[in-house]
């Protein structure tokens, strides 16, 4: 096997128009009209060369999966979310990284991860 990159992750919502209103307005990916919403109700986002995949659907129990947006400040866009109602946690290093964690409305854990490398302030 010879993988170079993750083309796109599916995540189970369960309003699709909410989940839809969050990605989009909240956390600023970009919808795909070019993409079919296969077995039901769902859509597609772009996310720099990625994509997510909604489904509309019961989510899984939450047991620790999420998927990670890569940020360039931490601390910027968690005070922007966190001024838009989102709940974000306080962010905790982990090697040379840092990470705060959210819920979409569905539930589903989003990381949001900062390389303190690339970091230019404090």
């Amino acid at each position: 096997m010879n993988s170079s990159s993750l083309h796109h992750v599916s995540l189970m919502v369960r309003q699709l128009d909410e989940a839809l209103d969050f990605y989009i307005s909240v956390l600023g990916l970009r919808h795909r009209t070019d993409r079919p919403a296969t077995g039901g109700r769902g859509a597609w986002l772009d996310l720099g060369d990625q994509q997510l995949h909604l489904i509309e659907g019961t989510p899984p129990p939450a047991r620790g999966q999420h998927f990670a947006l890569r940020v360039d400040d931490l601390d910027a866009t968690r005070e922007l979310l966190l001024g838009r109602g989102v709940e974000v946690s306080a962010p905790v290093t982990i090697g040379a990284a840092r990470q705060s964690f959210l819920r979409d409305p569905s539930g589903n854990a989003i990381e949001l991860h900062e390389t303190t490398s690339h970091r230019t302030g404090p």
